[in-house]
């Protein structure tokens, strides 16, 4: 990107006219970013690692290690919760907050799988991914594949983000990682957009990838440092799996096709990243108002009683499972088995 280009896209977020009077300032706010461009001043703030890395004197970023510490702080609180909490992801785009000013009907179905929870005694966490499309300067920017280049590259939390150099902050996922850190069973509750997963959810889900195998010291491969990572891998990578052990639960709708391959796709996944699922009764896939106009899908719900009882059974099913995998009474029978294709 050429100086012009760049000052021409630094200045769209002051279009309005109420900015006229400091163009000026802009102007020396566009210098600046623009040499933060050049220069690839990813991580402005920095300290060194300290103990417990590979190389203590590696300067990590201080925002990265902040959500370390969180993520360490969220999981040793796992450990000693004095009840289970379960974290319901509602997946949906829509909420009241944007075009529609309408809320939808995935939180909805939230809500019921909340109010069951809470009778269940479990103490819950409502994530709703539609402030993705409501909130200002709110995201989850796209994960950039570096575990396909080799897995000891995909850090855990993720280090791509911030990168205050592209001007990709605000990332959301520092929180949300912490979030399903904390929880000791989640529930995922989406719409069918397309026969896929809305794109706030397919988001969430990219950049979780870290979970699953990634390396939580960025020290041992220099930040991005290709060829380290590879060398690290190749000497033998254990895959750490740092969400495993947490129950799931699934509540996937639509309104014409592809709930079942939605639904599929998502227990996959989670139990690729070692989640347990919580019986037979926690998985759902239904329509609301099959071929139905679109106009009436919410009065479709409110007459869809057996729907709304399913969805608590969800609810009731992962409390249930959740309290029994912390007594130890819910046990995985492939437990101990080794993979011959670790990945």
């Amino acid at each position: 990107m050429d100086r012009a280009a760049f000052q021409a896209r630094f200045e769209v977020r002051f279009a309005d006219p109420r900015f006229d009077g400091e163009r000026a300032a802009i102007d020396r706010l566009a210098t600046i970013a623009w040499r933060n461009h050049e220069d690839s001043r990813k991580a402005p703030r920095t300290r060194p690692a300290g103990p417990g890395h590979a190389d203590p004197s590696y300067e990590l970023s201080t925002e990265w290690s902040e959500t370390r510490a969180r993520l360490q702080a969220a999981q040793a609180g796992w450990s000693r919760a004095p009840r289970s909490r379960v974290l319901l992801v509602s997946g949906a785009a829509r909420n009241d907050q944007t075009c529609p000013g309408e809320n939808s009907k995935t939180m909805r179905l939230a809500r019921l799988a909340e109010a069951a929870l809470v009778e269940e005694g479990a103490e819950t966490d409502l994530l709703d991914l539609s402030l993705l499309t409501s909130d200002y300067d709110r995201h989850i920017h796209p994960c950039k594949g570096c575990v396909s280049t080799t897995m000891p590259l995909c850090h855990w939390p993720c280090s791509c983000y911030p990168n205050h150099s592209l001007g990709q902050v605000n990332d959301w996922m520092a929180e949300i990682y912490e979030r399903w850190v904390s929880a000791h069973g989640v529930i995922v509750l989406a719409p069918t957009y397309w026969y896929q997963s809305p794109s706030p959810l397919k988001q969430m889900i990219d950049r979780l990838v870290c979970a699953d195998g990634g390396n939580p010291d960025p020290t041992s491969t220099h930040g991005k440092k290709v060829e380290e990572a590879k060398a690290l891998e190749k000497r033998g990578w254990d895959y750490p799996q740092h969400l495993a052990g947490r129950v799931f639960g699934l509540v996937v709708h639509g309104d014409v096709a592809g709930v079942e391959a939605q639904r599929r796709n998502l227990a996959d996944w989670l139990q690729w990243m070692g989640l347990l699922p919580a019986g037979f009764a926690s998985q759902l896939d239904r329509y609301v108002g099959y071929y139905e106009p679109y106009g009436d899908s919410h009065a479709a719900l409110d007459a869809d009683h057996a729907l709304q009882a399913e969805v608590r059974n969800v609810a009731r099913a992962v409390a249930r499972a959740a309290d029994a995998a912390r007594a130890g009474e819910l046990a995985r029978p492939d437990a101990g088995l080794v993979s011959p294709r670790r990945k």
